[in-house]
């Protein structure tokens, strides 16, 4: 049986705006529910009697796998094909010639999902788009994929673009989501102060953690050890927490050499990491993506179960990581990056959000919760972190007190 989709206020009129701009920027904050209106929107296109074809771009193989998961809950009444090189159960192929013969001999309604990797492989196909939807959709304006994103707005009779972190252009030959001939207008922007209010999501709380010494190379994986555990088994809302590593290599020097994984586990921990070199971990036992995915799901809702993911710039776009309470953020990032990050650790505890629903905590009253903030620790050593503070709590500021996206501007 198909679930019920409840739209709130805040969707509801991405859609209204939806139907009145055939091409526009869905900007909203991590947390407004994106995918959600891409679903409602490809809903209401597949109950036309003319047969529709729909595209959904992801910048990760993973995210696609995700969306289509998340778009097929609620669209039962579509064919599927997945156009790139990751395994899905779903009719896949990167070949353009089997792609157009899918979608010619496939009758009825068709759902195709991508990515921008791979999407020009779709554009060589040279097959009919009514709609398109492009997650993440900073990402596209990059010189290898924006060529084939600007044709795929030119094929689409409809083109619609999701971020919270638009990436705007500030120099002629250099594209960015300003550039209307392609992305069209921003619709609508879904802010921070507006989620929080409503009682959808929980404002973030920075805090720079002072270490009275330098950060040294040589030593990094044994003093990122330490920091991590004074952090993690001295702070409060370090349930489920989020570690940002500085580099893959440091990462690993950890895991292996030192007794971080030995001593969170003796404090009840289990460690989820997953890096894009090697690969996916539950503990010592390495899985697959889609066993660590469900496994971090598992968990997240899991009230009683403490765990701590780590990783080195894999999860910070658009994956869902469920009951994160706080995040370590462990190496400098930049402003997309840094708004990604905040985003992962802002959701509603799920008591919160069944009570708000109930009627018994007043929306934006967040005191109230179980879970106030999203705690965000940055280390903040002698010779470095100081600015990584700086910057975040600038985003923060520009985010949930302003109440403005965080646009990335490409200058040179």
């Amino acid at each position: 049986m198909r679930p019920v989709i409840q739209l709130r206020p805040h969707q509801q009129r991405a859609l209204s705006m939806m139907d009145n701009h055939s091409k526009g920027i869905i900007c909203a904050v991590t947390g407004a529910g994106k995918t959600l209106i891409g679903v409602f929107d490809t809903m209401k296109q597949f109950e036309q009697e003319q047969d529709q074809t729909v595209v959904v771009v992801a910048p990760r193989l993973m995210l696609a796998n995700q969306l289509s998961h998340e778009y097929l809950e609620f669209i039962t009444n579509a064919s599927v094909f997945h156009c790139h090189s990751g395994d899905t159960i779903h009719k896949s192929s990167t070949n353009p010639s089997v792609i157009r013969n899918w979608v010619n001999n496939t009758s009825g309604h068709k759902l195709i999902f991508t990515t921008y990797h791979s999407l020009h492989r779709l554009i060589e196909a040279d097959i009919e788009i009514d709609t398109a939807h492009l997650d993440e959709a900073h990402n596209s304006v990059q010189k290898n994929f924006f060529p084939f994103v600007e044709k795929l707005s030119e094929r689409s009779k409809r083109f619609y673009s999701y971020t919270a972190t638009p990436k705007y252009s500030s120099q002629f030959n250099k594209p960015g989501m300003n550039w209307g001939h392609v992305y069209g207008q921003m619709i609508v922007n879904i802010s921070a102060p507006e989620m929080v209010s409503g009682g959808f999501i929980v404002p973030p709380q920075i805090c720079a953690q002072q270490i009275s010494s330098d950060r040294d190379k040589e030593f990094a994986a044994e003093r990122d050890c330490m920091t991590l555990l004074d952090t993690i088994l001295n702070e409060d809302n370090m349930q489920k927490v989020l570690v940002a590593a500085p580099n893959t290599k440091v990462l690993i020097r950890m895991l292996a050499e030192t007794e971080f994984m030995t001593e969170v586990q003796s404090h009840g921990y289990d460690v989820l990491w997953i890096t894009s070199k090697y690969g996916a971990f539950v503990n010592n036992q390495k899985v697959t993506r889609e066993e660590f995915f469900n496994t971090l799901k598992f968990y997240g809702s899991d009230p009683s179960k403490k765990f701590i993911l780590l990783h080195y710039s894999i999860l910070s776009e658009g994956i869902d990581c469920p009951g994160l309470t706080s995040c370590i953020l462990m190496r400098n990032l930049d402003y997309i990056a840094m708004a990604q990050t905040i985003g992962r650790v802002i959701r509603l505890h799920p008591d919160d959000s069944r009570n708000l629903s109930e009627g018994s905590l007043i929306p934006g009253k967040t005191e109230d919760y179980v879970k106030s903030y999203g705690f965000i620790h940055v280390p903040v050593y002698s010779n470095t972190g100081i600015a990584t503070a700086r910057r975040l709590q600038s985003v923060a500021d520009t985010i949930f007190v302003q109440g403005q996206p965080v646009i990335s501007t490409i200058q040179k």
